[in-house]
């Protein structure tokens, strides 16, 4: 008889919330983590809890205040004659918000029977897991089915290797003890944009190199195009088509090489953050199918090759993003335990946590007129909003697209003020196959942001009020 009905193999996001739904079925279950903080202490939550999702909109929202005191206060008659930093204290406050929920995934361990267990895990067949303490010591497990769910780590290139001191990963830039003077990101992605307005709403100068010609290559182009002049109005001095040749590490700096449109250039910095993306975590697993792009290969059901054996998350590939990974988890503990599990991957919502935030869901009108879809468009501008007004954050719209002959909703695209709470309407309206009309039908609280979306919906037909 096996050990355990269910191994899940990594405790971030996808593993965590994987064991947890494992449990709750009634299946015996263990999760296997190896991470270790930086008090040498085991902590649950992977990479999301721990260096990733939940520090980084800590330090966001403590940097926002700062923004909005140094920027906007005085607008709403607040004023503040000696307006300090203290980068510990908005580090300890981080580091709090993390103790927290990470001690909290514990919890919700043992109050749903999971057992924890600490070390580095590797298949050594498609029913038994070895597992190695910190001490060395070893142990295998048996199980009915393996869930992988070992995540992604910061992409590395040769061109910028990092030392953790002046160059450093994602991981790094959430730990800085003071504000850089001058700041250098690659990348111009989701976690270069969110690391860059960090610091440079507490005053670094921030030059960010993005190799790619297009600015937010994958979202609407109009949101992109409105995001991109709003970022720069803030300070960060982004840089398209340039792609770094070299670092080089002297007298306490760095210079950065990159070539662009001009010519051959040089950037001289005083860290240097390392943000080009994530790659699958998967060394040390131990025998497992892989692609060529280093992802665990799986069917629709995440199931690998070998049957018994799953993977989720990052480790496959797709979007990688943590709520993405978690329904994952959730599809194949249901299926594990008899149920008809599904998750739509057409209706997995976009966010990026900068001032004003960025957040889509489904296509957008490149991907439309690619695929030769007709459709309408409504488009509402935030500063129409009584709420955006009043709260005095007016940058930014809704755009909604619409299938020209169903209505059917396509497409949902914000940037603005509380991107990332707004785009859950348009999530569940698509998830149910919902039409413009119907949201232009539901009756949204006055005054709120919400009714932005509401508005946009009108104007897929062409009746908007408010604009």
């Amino acid at each position: 008889m096996a050990d355990y009905n269910v191994i899940v193999i990594g405790a971030g996001p996808a593993g965590y919330v994987a064991a947890i739904r494992c449990a709750q079925l009634g299946l015996k279950t263990a999760c296997i983590d190896k991470w270790i903080n930086s008090e040498g202490k085991s902590s649950l939550g992977g990479t999301c809890l721990n260096v990733g999702c939940i520090p980084s909109k800590a330090l966001l929202d403590s940097s926002h205040h700062y923004y909005f005191m140094q920027k906007h206060a005085a607008t709403h008659g607040i004023s503040c004659k000696e307006l300090e930093i203290d980068v510990a204290a908005m580090q300890a406050r981080k580091a709090n918000v993390v103790k927290k929920l990470t001690q909290g995934i514990g919890a919700l361990f043992k109050k749903n029977k999971v057992t924890s267990i600490e070390g580095t895990a590797r298949l050594v067949g498609n029913q038994q897991v070895e597992v190695t303490a910190a001490d060395g010591s070893k142990q295998t497990l048996t199980t009915d089915n393996i869930i992988i769910a070992t995540g992604s780590v910061p992409t590395q290139i040769p061109v910028a290797p990092t030392d953790d001191q002046l160059i450093v990963d994602s991981t790094g830039a959430l730990a800085f003890d003071s504000v850089p003077q001058r700041l250098g990101v690659i990348g111009a992605g989701a976690i270069g944009l969110e690391l860059g307005s960090v610091w440079s709403r507490l005053g670094s100068q921030v030059t960010i190199l993005e190799a790619l010609p297009d600015f937010l290559a994958t979202a609407d182009r109009k949101i992109a195009t409105f995001a991109q002049r709003e970022l720069k109005k803030q300070g960060l001095d982004i840089h398209l088509g340039a792609s770094v040749t070299g670092t080089t590490v002297a007298n306490n700096e760095v210079t950065v090489s990159y070539k662009d449109n001009k010519g051959e250039q040089q950037l001289v910095v005083d860290k240097l953050i390392v943000a080009v993306g994530r790659k699958p975590n998967t060394e040390g697993l131990g025998d497992i199918q892989i692609n060529e792009r280093g992802f665990i290969e799986v069917d629709e059901f995440r199931q690998t090759a070998v049957p018994g054996i799953y993977a989720v998350g990052d480790v496959i590939g797709g979007p990688m993003l943590a709520h993405k990974g978690s329904e994952e988890g959730v599809m194949v503990a249901e299926r594990l335990a008899g149920q008809k599990s599904e998750m739509s991957y057409d209706t997995v919502p976009w966010v990026i946590y900068t001032w004003p935030e960025v957040a889509w869901v489904g296509k957008t009108e490149a991907d439309l007129k690619a695929a030769g879809v007709a459709y309408k468009v409504g488009q509402f501008p935030f500063a129409a909003s009584g709420r955006a007004q009043a709260h005095g954050d007016t940058t930014g719209m809704v755009r909604i697209l619409a299938d020209a002959e169903t209505d059917r909703l396509l497409g949902v695209h914000i940037f603005g003020i509380s991107a990332s709470e707004l785009i859950s309407e348009a999530v569940v309206a698509m998830e149910f196959e919902g039409s413009a009309e119907d949201l232009a039908r539901t009756i949204h609280a006055h005054p709120t942001l919400a009714e932005a979306v509401h508005e946009a919906a009108l104007g897929v037909d062409g009746r908007m009020i408010h604009a």
